[in-house]
């Protein structure tokens, strides 16, 4: 695996790097967002670091460089804007319509069964970092799973109205923790665990809690790139690696099948085939009686 390297106390000066090393840079990060996007940038950085790419180094200047050059790349029209995840940012609105036929071909046009009616449990996944709710997302979308991020530590309102909500349905929420391999995350991902539990047992709703990651195995098998962990603070002390590692780190599309492999533990693929043809049908019953009452 990659340990970041200790920085030194008196670095030689950085020499800028040429044209053709740019566009070898260009290349690769198009190709790859191109080939695997949605990304983050940060998970172009991971892989621009695994790939050796001339002068990005496994650090922060390193990312920087990254980060310049993929807005660079979009503001020249070489990257489309949809390759690269942000989901950030958002903006609130209420839906609106021209009319009642208009609200109802909209209804039509974007009706989605409730994959999990029937089911005993409902799952959610749940995501350290909300700029990788955008790579994410088209697998939870598709298996029509909530994804929440937290943003780091969970509030204990966000706990609590995911648990409360179920009160009195009679199933199992089921959870999927994503959350960094470091003292932070691995912290975060507790005091979510302790909290969804800890409302559980108060509305009578059962939690299963599964740490889907990173994990240490993760990080040594798929052999992810590492930085030096954190030694700043005295809870940073206890954390008990040399190392720690980022979920960006895991490339976008084992980050996704990943997901898909928790979500199919209890939605089968054919499942969901056998209830997306059923959706289709009942989307098509729905455009034909629209049709018919406008």
């Amino acid at each position: 695996m990659w340990v970041y390297p200790a920085s030194l106390i008196n670095p030689a000066p950085r020499r800028r790097a040429t044209s053709a090393e740019m566009e070898i840079r260009a290349r690769f990060l198009i190709d790859y967002a191109e080939a695997h996007g949605p990304v983050t940038v940060r998970q172009l950085f991971y892989q621009a670091t695994v790939a050796g790419l001339p002068g990005i180094e496994k650090t922060e200047d390193g990312y920087n460089k990254v980060q310049a050059q993929v807005l660079t790349l979009r503001r020249e029209g070489r990257m489309p804007y949809h390759y690269i995840a942000d989901a950030t940012r958002y903006m609130r609105k209420p839906q609106t319509f021209d009319g009642w036929e208009d609200a109802l071909r909209d209804t039509a046009r974007f009706y989605r069964k409730s994959l999990w009616a029937e089911s005993t449990v409902d799952v959610e996944i749940w995501l350290e970092k909300s700029a990788l709710a955008g790579v994410i997302y088209p697998v939870t979308s598709e298996f029509d799973v909530p994804l929440m991020p937290t943003g780091g530590f969970t509030s204990e309102t966000f706990a609590h109205g995911a648990v409360e909500s179920m009160r009195g349905t009679g199933k199992t929420l089921v959870i999927y923790a994503l959350y960094d391999f470091d003292r932070s995350g691995q912290d975060a991902s507790a005091s979510l665990q302790e909290k969804v539990e800890r409302f559980g047992a108060e509305y009578g709703v059962p939690v299963d809690f599964y740490h889907l990651g990173l994990t240490y195995d993760q990080v040594t098998k798929m052999r992810l790139p590492t930085r030096p962990a954190k030694r700043n603070t005295k809870a940073d002390q206890r954390w008990p690696y040399e190392f720690a590692a980022e979920l960006d780190a895991i490339p976008p599309d084992d980050l996704r099948d990943l997901v898909r492999w928790a979500i199919e533990r209890h939605l089968p693929a054919d499942e969901l085939e056998r209830l997306k043809e059923i959706e289709a049908a009942e989307r098509d019953t729905l455009m034909k009686f629209i049709g018919r009452a406008a």
